[in-house]
């Protein structure tokens, strides 16, 4: 995952009020519904599991040690999902140990690796870039609209991109994958081809794929390297990666068809699968159970596969 800074996550909790009055005007949606959209959770159902459920969140020392606020961030967002939440007092195994003596429903812990939610009652591990992924895709339709056979550019063929990709593929949108290092891109297709009938499209040129695409999957840690001049008026960028890719000019120019957050998205994508999951597919995880559901989709899809030119 990428790591984020403190001043990345540090006035999240403050600002989720504002965020979310951002979010509504530019999608429709709450951070909420946003989240229960990519698990395919109706919302009204789950409110009651959400107002009972305790989440507990672990501060971890390894790697390069504990990000100032993350701790803070992540419970502040949970909280604003309506669940009860703590942060444990102690840290790494001591703070596993005591998420659990205090009875947590979902814990949630991040290395410089690996973020993932544990929902203690059935084993299901949920991580956080499949989530994000999803989160950010679901929200992007909100945006935007269907997405189903519209060209989508998915910039980044990381955790967050693979996942993006994958939940693009399975609802029929002809995606379009580019990574700086072309072996993760070849990596990824030959992936999706395995899972199913359908193609990605390698771009090579990223300026002109930039160009031809107005719906973006900015998954990439780069900065600037989405201008102003690939920005038309209908250009829609749904943006999980840290930094945001766009430079000054292309942020101000697209304006509310931007959707980035660090954390948000994919936390609550997180939480609102762990709820989604919990009486099935124990001992699974999240991404076994997504590609249980893309082979399912292939098989409707067997012999309609897409053959996509390559830029």
């Amino acid at each position: 995952m990428t790591r984020l800074a403190t001043d990345d996550v540090r006035s999240i909790s403050a600002g989720l009020a504002g965020y979310e009055s951002e979010l509504s005007a530019k999608t429709g949606y709450s951070l909420r519904g946003i989240a229960c959209q990519a698990a395919d959770v109706n919302e009204e159902e789950i409110k009651d599991s959400l107002k009972n459920a305790l989440i507990g969140v672990i501060p971890i020392t390894g790697g390069l040690g504990i990000i100032g606020g993350f701790s803070d961030a992540v419970a502040g967002i949970v909280a604003h999902m309506g669940c009860k939440t703590f942060i444990t007092q102690a840290i790494d195994v001591a703070g596993l140990a005591e998420a659990f003596e205090q009875k947590a429903d979902i814990i949630l812990l991040a290395d410089d690796h690996r973020f993932i939610a544990l929902h203690t009652a059935t084993g299901l591990l949920i991580d956080n870039a499949a989530a994000t992924g999803k989160g950010f895709v679901a929200g992007m339709q909100l945006m935007a609209g269907e997405l189903n056979k519209r060209n989508v550019l998915v910039i980044g063929c990381g955790p967050v991109g693979c996942s993006a990709t994958e939940e693009l593929v399975a609802i029929g949108a002809c995606v379009s994958i580019f990574d700086i290092n072309s072996a993760r891109s070849i990596d990824l297709s030959g992936a999706i081809k395995n899972t199913g009938n359908a193609k990605v499209q390698i771009v090579k040129d990223l300026n002109r794929a930039l160009k031809s695409h107005k719906f973006i999957i900015d998954a990439s840690p780069a900065t600037d390297i989405i201008q102003a001049r690939h920005i038309s008026s209908d250009t829609y960028i749904s943006a999980p990666g840290v930094p945001v890719g766009l430079d000054p000019e292309a942020r101000l120019k697209i304006g509310n068809r931007l959707l980035h957050d660090p954390l948000h998205i994919g936390v609550a994508t997180m939480v609102i699968s762990a709820f989604r999951f919990q009486n099935q597919n124990i001992g699974k995880t999240y991404l076994e159970i997504l590609d249980a559901k893309r082979r399912a989709v292939a098989k409707f899809r067997d012999g309609n596969s897409r053959s996509i030119q390559p830029l």
